[in-house]
């Protein structure tokens, strides 16, 4: 701790003493506002590198993985930096911390914002998509959504032989009998649920998750294909998590309208899930201006949007919806799609 010198006496006036006090230095001026600065530099820095990841198209390693699913809720937090920048007068931070803001604005606010869809006039495809954790999810209202939203096709993925005697003892398979079902302790097991009958198909490759496919015969020669997606989770193998998902099929007109629906443990931020897109879907949610809507979280990350029903681009969306499901840390997703006619 710094003391002050002794006073020094140096003469008498009027029988009092003058003394003299050395002057305590002061603080350098400025120090505390370029500690401020740093502080500031040092937050925003981290968000671009966010930001050029995202421009690049590079998902990176396991930590960029998940931090970019987050980048819209970055474009809050360089926001709220940039304003903060202003008011302290660091003006260079500021600028940086706007920039940002407005390019992550430009790459998310579109997800907000309906694209127009044809018309078309060939049959309507429900389907339904829900992560079970572990089976723990309510079965009692998955199938509640099937009836209220008069379900074709249910995708299950975190599916236990547990879970298969609770929806089944809610009547599931009685609304929708036709199934191809793939059981698994906790996390691995899959399946598909139909009103229509299902013929098995191999349409990924092999997978942790058994991501298990299914030709769904709608009537009067219409046929969809339908893959139950489920890649593994990044935060345990990312190389896994890319091989199976680029193992997923291609949509052309070589083949029936393919639909992928489930868990795709990514979102839009990633340029793994940009790259399915660019093989003939589109994702439901986008489509309808409601991609930022999150469905699922952990209890401590803000909710990210990484459950999805892509559909052949040959086709319109209809409707789609986010429906909270108990029981698990994943909503369910809901999607209406247009077929093309005849």
């Amino acid at each position: 701790m710094e003391t002050a010198a002794p006073a020094r006496s140096i003469g008498i006036l009027d029988g009092m003493v003058i003394e003299e006090r050395p002057v305590r230095p002061a603080a350098r001026p400025g120090a505390g506002r370029k500690l401020v600065s740093g502080l500031l530099i040092a937050a925003v820095v981290p968000f671009a590198v966010l930001t050029g990841l995202r421009l690049v198209g590079y998902d990176g390693n396991t930590y960029t993985i998940a931090a970019l699913a987050l980048t819209p809720y970055a474009g809050i937090a360089t926001l709220v930096l940039g304003v903060l920048a202003l008011v302290l007068r660091r003006w260079w931070t500021a600028v940086v911390a706007l920039v940002l803001t407005c390019t992550i604005a430009s790459m998310v606010l579109p997800r907000a914002f309906a694209n127009e869809q044809k018309a078309l006039d060939g049959k309507h495809v429900r389907v339904l998509a829900s992560n079970m954790l572990g089976g723990g999810a309510d079965p009692a209202r998955i199938v509640g959504y099937v009836k209220e939203h008069q379900v074709d096709v249910l995708s299950l993925t975190e599916l236990t032989p547990e879970a298969i005697t609770a929806l089944d003892r809610a009547g599931l398979f009685q609304v929708l009998p036709y199934h191809v079902l793939h059981p698994a302790e906790w996390a691995s097991g899959s399946g598909l649920v139909s009103k229509y009958p299902l013929t098995p198909l191999k349409l990924s490759g092999d997978s942790d998750y058994k991501q298990p496919s299914a030709s769904v015969d709608l009537g009067d020669g219409v046929r969809v294909e339908v893959v139950a997606v489920h890649p593994s989770a990044p935060m345990w193998d990312r190389h896994e998590w890319v091989a199976e998902a680029k193992d997923l099929p291609y949509a052309d007109a070589e083949h029936d309208i393919r639909i992928l629906a489930g868990d795709f443990n990514a979102s839009l931020d990633h340029a793994l899930f940009r790259e399915l897109l660019t093989r003939g879907y589109v994702d439901a949610a986008d489509e309808l201006g409601k991609a930022l809507e999150g469905t699922w979280t952990n209890g401590i990350a803000p909710p990210v949007a990484i459950d999805h029903v892509l559909a052949d681009k040959r086709t319109a969306i209809a409707d789609f919806k986010v429906l909270e499901t108990p029981g698990s840390d994943h909503d369910a997703v809901y999607a209406e799609i247009v077929l093309p006619g005849k």
